[in-house]
């Protein structure tokens, strides 16, 4: 009987590590193998990283033990970062960590608002002020939290967009809106500047007395709860929707693909594929398709000829492989496969051109398969619309002040075989020729016109409320 044969390194493989009951708590373990597999490019594509990140903190927060907040915010900085640095051009590491870390916060907020949680673990620390025990509490600040650093709580900068509320909200200044309801108040007015400058407000002796006049006395603390229930309750929502977030972009497809279209598609993403044989089902269109040579080919020649060959990367044992296999030929499309080089020479025929992506940045700029770039500017040329889609998830709060830098470049050997290389490439000893395989390209968000997501369509310019929904201010830079 012959060796028993294991599955080689990628996603399926790792999970099936994570999910061994022996090896539960070694989450260093899984980090480092983690690290190795994105180093050596052995899981790779946005959907296949962000379900291994997420599965990750998954199993770090649910054996990890924390005192404070602070303290489970830094471990997840810090597992980010280290992650990070393995494979910088896969951003949707970082997305994955940044909505995991406002997942936390939203759940501290949550139960810190309903007064069931106890903010400092040090028991010489009110948990309601925050300050030592004994200390005078006759003014509340109604804005404090723990410094990243985990230094002592100090008042919260008024510029940062949302806060965490840890004192209790008393009636400490007067409104319009509490002036006209009730006119008989004789509590002091504050000009409005005081309420939005950064020092907190000097007491006096008469809004001492205001204050502890008007301001019913903070309600006794609770008992502490436990978050972990809550906060792996809305990883689980994060992994639902990696899982399904293709199904939900193609439920749009209807709105943008009509009947007796010629659409160009680019590449082999099956985002992409998925859209199309979902408008398929009620629209008769026709679509060309761009092979993508020399990274992207044969990918492309198979979804668009036959049934390809599920990669571990693009999917889960788990999920229906009837689906991914079914080609767009064998869906009834009318299909043309060109090279790349007529791109420009078809594209006053198309009406539309529908684009997969990498990676989206802030400024609607994209990370897309090489020579996206060239087929956006065809499309300008000709004022043919461009069609991104894209899940939330590969949406990166970054922006592309050095795009460059975050182009990956491949295998030369696909562009010239090794041996012709050796042959051209050395001429008397010395090195003559660099040839250079980019993998991706960087398409600005002038050459898009829409963005399709799993939230619905958005223009290039709105995009930067989509990260403001998705994304805390506080965990842009993900530096400890």
């Amino acid at each position: 009987m012959g060796p028993k044969s294991t599955a080689p390194p990628g996603l399926t493989s790792f999970l099936k590590i994570l999910n061994k009951n022996e090896n539960k708590h070694d989450t260093n373990a899984h980090i480092e193998l983690f690290i190795s597999l994105l180093s050596r490019r052995q899981i790779r594509n946005s959907r296949s990283v962000a379900i291994a990140t997420a599965e990750l903190l998954l199993r770090i927060i649910a054996v990890y033990k924390w005192q404070d907040l602070n303290q489970l915010i830094t471990h997840i900085k810090e597992v980010g970062n280290r992650l990070m640095a393995a494979q910088p051009r896969e951003l949707a590491v970082g997305n994955i960590v940044r909505r995991v870390l406002g997942l936390i916060r939203e759940e501290y907020e949550g139960d810190s608002k309903a007064g069931n949680i106890s903010v400092y673990s040090d028991p010489g620390l009110d948990s309601i002020t925050g300050r030592k025990r004994g200390e005078s509490t006759s003014v509340l600040f109604s804005n404090l939290q723990p410094l990243p650093d985990g230094g002592e709580a100090g008042p919260l900068k008024p510029q940062m967009a949302r806060s965490t509320t840890f004192a209790h909200q008393g009636a400490q200044f007067m409104s319009m809106f509490s002036l006209l309801s009730h006119p008989s108040s004789s509590g002091p007015f504050i000009p409005p500047a005081t309420l939005h400058s950064s020092a907190p407000p000097i007491p006096t002796q008469s809004t001492t007395t205001a204050t502890t006049a008007t301001t019913e006395p903070p309600p006794p603390p609770g008992p502490t709860h436990d978050m972990k229930p809550g906060i792996i309750e809305g990883l689980q929502e994060i992994l639902d929707e990696l899982l399904t977030v293709d199904d939900q972009i193609a439920s749009y497809s209807l709105d943008h693909i009509h009947s007796n279209e010629i659409i160009l598609i680019y590449g082999s993403s099956l985002t992409v594929q998925k859209f199309l044989l979902k408008a398929a089902s009620k629209r008769t269109f026709t679509v060309i398709v761009a092979e993508g040579f020399p990274n992207d080919h044969e990918a492309t020649h198979a979804r668009v000829m036959g049934p390809d060959p599920i990669d571990d990367d693009d999917t889960l044992d788990e999920v229906s492989q009837e689906q991914f296999q079914k080609s767009l030929a064998q869906a009834g499309i009318s299909v043309i496969l060109i090279p790349d080089a007529a791109v420009y020479a078809i594209m006053s025929r198309v009406n539309k051109v529908i684009l997969g992506t990498h990676a989206v940045l802030a400024n609607g700029g994209l990370l897309a398969v090489a020579g996206a770039r060239t087929i956006a500017k065809a499309a300008r040329d000709h004022s043919t619309p461009v069609v991104v889609v894209s899940g939330v998830y590969k949406l990166s709060p970054m922006y592309p002040y050095n795009w460059e830098a975050l182009v990956e470049v491949g295998d030369p050997g696909k562009v010239v075989p090794w041996e012709a290389l050796g042959e051209i490439g050395e001429a008397g000893g010395e090195k003559v020729v660099s040839v250079l395989n980019p993998v991706f390209d960087y398409v600005p968000a002038e050459l898009v016109d829409l963005y399709v997501t799993n939230l619905g369509g958005h223009a290039p310019s709105f995009l930067y409320r989509v990260v403001g929904d998705h994304y805390r201010n506080e965990d842009i830079n993900l530096g400890v």
